[in-house]
């Protein structure tokens, strides 16, 4: 039986003060957890699941509490529109400081959550040194974000500071900038180290931030769509990047 502390407790978590202040996030789901008690084991601190998560006879490393709730308990703690079976409390990630020794992914005021998500999961996918987020860019760690990098946000450092400062420091490499109209990714010898700037998903890369590109590449158009959602477009501009 959970508790209504608890529940109160776990519901807090959608808070970014509260969640550093307790050094703990939300993951749901099997393939969510599973993977952290996989990969990530010392990360997990507490597990609420139901008796169908647990009949598979997970290992549970010691250290770790494991609850057993009713599926109508899950549902008052779940972030998602539907709890899937476990909820764990997380601690969050180490902060490393993304190493600037290969592709830098510069994230400029990107606010929606779900692509920021699978932002960081694309950057996992091409093995990317790291992401690098101006202030005003959506939570890594709120449980939309968690959820939808599948496990990702535990392996790829994520670092947020004002740009114009952090990109003037990278003068010695090249920083591209996404935009609709710069020079065909196709032209572009790309080189590593480097670092790749994705805007705002409505208005782009901010003037200040567009101003410390030092060259603009865009992605060719061959249909009739106006613009790429901003996770789509920097999967394709890593994939030319890192190949």
């Amino acid at each position: 039986m959970i508790t209504k502390t608890e529940v109160k407790y776990i519901q807090s978590l959608a808070h970014k003060k509260f969640r550093e202040e307790e050094d703990t996030l939300v993951a749901e789901g099997v393939k969510m957890v599973d993977e952290l008690l996989s990969d990530f084991p010392d990360q997990v601190k507490k597990i609420y699941a139901t008796a169908e998560w647990l009949k598979y006879g997970r290992k549970i490393p010691k250290g770790i509490s494991c609850i057993e709730v009713e599926q109508y308990e899950l549902d008052k703690l779940t972030f998602l529109k539907q709890s899937n079976q476990v909820l764990a409390l997380v601690h969050l990630p180490a902060l490393k400081i993304p190493s600037p020794m290969g592709v830098l992914l510069i994230l400029d005021q990107i606010q929606d959550p779900g692509n920021l998500g699978t932002l960081i999961r694309t950057c996992d996918w091409f093995g990317i040194s790291g992401i690098v987020c101006s202030p005003d860019t959506a939570d890594a760690f709120s449980p939309k974000v968690v959820q939808s990098t599948m496990g990702s946000i535990f392996r790829i450092p994520v670092l947020y500071t004002d740009l114009v400062p952090y990109l003037e420091k990278m003068k010695d490499m090249p920083v591209f900038g996404a935009t609709l109209d710069g020079d065909s990714m196709e032209n572009i010898p790309f080189s590593k180290p480097c670092c790749l700037v994705i805007g705002n998903e409505s208005k782009g890369i901010s003037s200040p931030v567009l101003a410390a590109v030092s060259q603009t590449v865009s992605i060719p158009r061959r249909g009739g769509a106006e613009s790429l959602n901003a996770a789509v477009a920097a999967a394709i501009l890593l994939s030319k990047i890192t190949s």
